[in-house]
Order: structure tokens, then sequence, then C-alpha cells
């Protein structure tokens, strides 16, 4: 690994303590060098608080050393103003000799403007160090300027033979097919994406929270498929715990395309990245429309003998891991 990869690879691994928080920015990690030595970090604050860059910089105590430093970025600096300053300006201002990139922002209000604006000012700039593990960390912000949709992730726990609920319930709450600890780990996914989105069976069967209430976090915006509206609001999803955004026959057309209606839905309302827990129905929508970006399936050690086929999944298994009983598969759509 060479060393404008380990200092990337370190930017990485600090951008990741922005995950959940930084949303609509991309949780972006930066660091400066001077002589082979680290003299500041930084990632990405809440929204509407500093980039990756400007901590980074604040944090370095003798400004007179970044004249003679560089700055290492997972995502490209920004140009223009929003919420902060562009950064670029800021690296330009403190005279920051060289910026090593991961990879470029495809955001069309940046999207090389920020690294043809420091090379206007006399800066060094080097992109595409760690490219593809920077893309990839980047996946939420970049799939929803790029395919103008949220990143998507399937979610489901099945039996040992297969089923996903069973035929018929005695109460309305969910049957539970996995353990306690695998449950958690739903609750801390939920924190990480922003919204979470289930069909209208799901809400009338289970009368779930789709909260992360088991997990430290935010609460992920809530988005219930209603093609009638007519759920009732006392169900625990209208309660006050987390923003509710039905989806009826007044938003898109139930006899085509569904899963790609709801995507634009999901663009308009600025999501960029969504859990989908269900039911089999709604997942399996997704699945024919090709609309997905990551499938994680749990199995669960118990059988229901008869009830509602999980969904069908024909794709690249990344890896797979125990929980106690449970089998967690992490697929990806290539």
């Amino acid at each position: 690994m060479t060393k404008h990869e380990t200092y990337i690879k370190r930017c990485i691994q600090l951008a990741k303590n922005g995950l959940g928080i930084t949303r609509p920015n991309p949780m972006v990690g930066s660091l400066i060098v001077y002589k082979n030595k680290i003299i500041g970090e930084g990632f990405t604050s809440s929204y509407g608080g500093n980039h990756a860059e400007v901590n980074a910089i604040n944090e370095v105590k003798n400004k007179d050393l970044l004249k003679k430093s560089t700055l290492y970025v997972t995502l490209e600096p920004c140009s223009h103003f929003g919420k902060t300053p562009p950064c670029s300006d800021l690296i330009i201002k403190h005279k920051i000799s060289k910026v090593v990139i991961g990879c470029i922002d495809n955001n069309e209000k940046v999207a090389g403007k920020g690294i043809a604006t420091l090379k206007n000012n006399g800066i060094e700039v080097i992109v595409g160090v760690l490219e593809k593990e920077c893309q990839d960390h980047h996946k939420r912000f970049l799939t929803f300027h790029k395919e103008h949709r949220p990143y998507i992730i399937l979610k489901w726990a099945e039996t040992k033979d297969g089923f996903i609920a069973p035929l018929t319930k005695q109460v309305q709450k969910p049957v539970w097919i996995t353990n306690e600890f695998s449950r958690q780990l739903v609750h801390k996914w939920r924190t990480e994406e922003q919204a979470i989105l289930v069909g209208t069976k799901t809400v009338l069967e289970d009368n779930p929270s789709l909260t992360s209430r088991d997990w430290q976090g935010n609460n992920p915006v809530r988005f219930v498929i209603d093609k009638n509206d007519n759920l009732d609001a006392s169900l625990n999803v209208f309660d006050d715990s987390s923003k509710t955004i039905k989806i009826t026959s007044k938003d898109i057309d139930f006899s085509n395309q569904i899963a790609k209606q709801i995507c634009k839905q999901l663009f308009k309302n600025h999501i960029n990245s969504v859990i989908i827990e269900g039911g089999a129905k709604t997942l399996q929508s997704f699945i024919d429309e090709n609309l997905w970006d990551e499938a994680r399936v749990f199995i669960g050690n118990v059988t229901f003998k008869n009830g509602t086929k999980a969904p069908q999944l024909k794709s690249k298994l990344i890896s797979e891991e125990t929980i106690l009983d449970d089998v967690l598969k992490i697929y990806k759509n290539d």
C-alpha cells in the first residue's frame, strides 16, 4: 500500500463516524499531513455543521504549517455554497499545497468543479486514490445523484423451510423468526439509513413501529404503502416517534412498475438510502424490477411448514455469518 493509499484508508475510517448523521450530505473523511505526520483529522458533522475538510483544518494548531501540508479527503471538495461555504475556498485561503482525493463528487453542483477550482489556484491535485473503496463508502450519496433514487437495501427474515410469515396469526404483532441479537442488529441498521419502507399488509398484520428503539441513534423516516389511503391513524407507524409518509394511489399508479414509481417518490422526498422491510410482495416487486443494491437476509432456526413464501433472489452472495442460531446472508446487485 502506498503512502497516499494509507492516508486515504484512514480518511475512510474517519468518515464512518458520520454514518447516519450527515445526510443528505455525504459522510466524508479528511486529514492533513505535514512531513509524514498527521496534524489534523476530521469527518463531516451533522447536517448543517462543518464539512470534513473544515474540521481537519480547524484541528491544526499551527496554521502556518498548512502551506507545506497535504490534505487528504475521500470525496472531491465542494465548490458551491450550501448550508456552509465551499471547502475549496478554505483550502485555497490557507494555501494548502497539495490535495489528494479518493473519488469525484457526481453531484452536478460539484462534478469536477472543485478539482478545477483548486488546480486553477495553483494547488497540486491527485484524484482516484483507493477510488473503488471510496466509491463504495459513498454509495448512498453517489447512487442518489447518479440514479436519481436512494441506495436500496432489501431486508427480510425467513425460516429454514423458506417462509417469511405464517398463513394465519392470532394477534396483530410480528411472529419472530430471528433471535434478539439479530433484531438488535436490524435496529442498528435503521439508525444508519435515512428511511424505511413497508407495504400495507405488513402494517395491518404486524402493527410495527419501525423505529430503532433497541439501538441508540436516529429513527428512520417511515414510508408506508397505503393504496386506498385508509390505514387507521392509531397504528404504531403513525405515532410521533418519527415522521411517516404515505404512498397512495394519488402518488403512484399501482397497475405497473410500482417499485420504479416508489423510487421516484423517495427521490422527491430527498431520501438517499432506504431499507425495504416487507412484506414479500413489496420486496419481490423491487427484485423483479431490478431496483435494489443490497439484500440482507436472515435465516432463523425455526420452521413454519406452510405460510407466505420468502422473496426469490438470484444474485451474488457477498458474505455469510452466524448470529447465535441465525444465519445472515448479504447479497449485492452487480
